[in-house]
């Protein structure tokens, strides 16, 4: 149930990202993640049968949108921890010896190596979707969290009905979807990670107790140094890590308590301030766009929009007063 379509089919590669170009039933395609996108029999959406996929490049990240109405999955397992969550309708599986069923709104849970199949639960078929975490990444972000390596979890039950678990899903689905910077990225695959193994899982014993406040506030300006350095360029949770000496977790925690703020929120505020500034002197929004860290023209507009109620060519050509 959570595998890509047989029928999926890879296409060429955009000479400006890297990221496969495709004639979508989904979502655009998505900067930095590989995409390959299917229809059944080429009826489009109409016939309930379409998927998008993406796969992150250079970590075993994965994640799928689809829509099934007569698809059917065999019995398949995957290397990795596979997490969906169900948008529409209801699909139904066998999973360790016993029938499931996960309706709107409820969370799958599947280990590694775990057989299961699947199909649409009634007529009106289901739409999903789904992450694929490797199990190198989950150990290393629960050993992040704890400052010591920890056990892998143990997911008891394939079906979940937790609203806050749906919730956490479709944000870090999301953010693969529409191309978040890495450093969003780590943040929502962090806290997701916690979120499941916290409320679901057999999970290894917790992190250490809270930092002291001004070991805090050092931490979060040193972090804060860093973003102020780049700001215009990808950071990584790791980078960040490795620029103060301390784990990404506790940095994550000591910025968010030091400055409201998670660092990937940071940076885009540092980002949108001086798209501001590069549109006051009158440089185009795409260039503007590209000079200030967004990954293109539209992705600065969102932004812009969203923070400031305008667009970046509305925002240029405003007359000054």
């Amino acid at each position: 149930m959570v595998s890509p379509p047989q029928h999926a089919v890879p296409r060429r590669r955009t000479e400006e990202t890297g990221a496969a170009a495709a004639i979508s039933l989904g979502p655009a395609p998505t900067a930095g993640l590989v995409r390959s996108c299917a229809a059944a029999a080429g009826e489009g959406r109409k016939s309930r049968e379409w998927a998008s996929y993406w796969r992150a490049d250079g970590m075993p990240l994965e994640a799928m949108y689809a829509s099934f109405l007569r698809h059917r999955y065999h019995r398949h397992s995957h290397e990795t921890y596979s997490f969906g969550v169900t948008e529409h309708g209801a699909q139904t599986f066998t999973c360790r010896g016993a029938g499931h069923t996960s309706a709107a709104g409820m969370v799958m849970a599947f280990n590694p190596d775990e057989v299961h199949d699947g199909h649409a639960a009634h007529e009106l078929g289901f739409t999903y979707r789904i992450v694929h975490i490797g199990q190198d990444l989950i150990a290393d972000v629960l050993q992040d969290m704890a400052g010591r390596p920890v056990g892998l979890p143990l997911f008891a039950a394939p079906v979940l009905g937790s609203p806050v678990l749906a919730e956490r899903l479709r944000r870090l689905h999301t953010a693969l979807q529409h191309g978040a910077g890495p450093l969003e990225r780590d943040e929502l695959l962090s806290s997701t990670v916690a979120a499941l193994v916290h409320l679901a899982a057999r999970r290894p014993p917790g992190p250490p107790a809270a930092l002291r406040a001004p070991a805090v506030t050092r931490l979060a300006a040193r972090a804060r140094e860093l973003i102020h350095d780049r700001h215009a360029e990808p950071i990584s949770a790791d980078d960040l890590a490795a620029w103060t000496g301390s784990s990404r977790y506790a940095v994550y925690r000591a910025f968010r308590a030091a400055y409201g703020l998670a660092p990937s929120e940071y940076q885009r505020q540092l980002r949108l301030r001086a798209a501001r500034r590069l549109l006051a002197r009158g440089h185009p929004a795409a260039r503007v766009a590209v000079e200030a860290g967004f990954t293109d023209q539209a992705h600065l507009t969102r932004w812009f929009t969203r923070s400031y109620g305008v667009t970046p060519t509305q925002y240029r050509l405003a007359r000054p007063v």
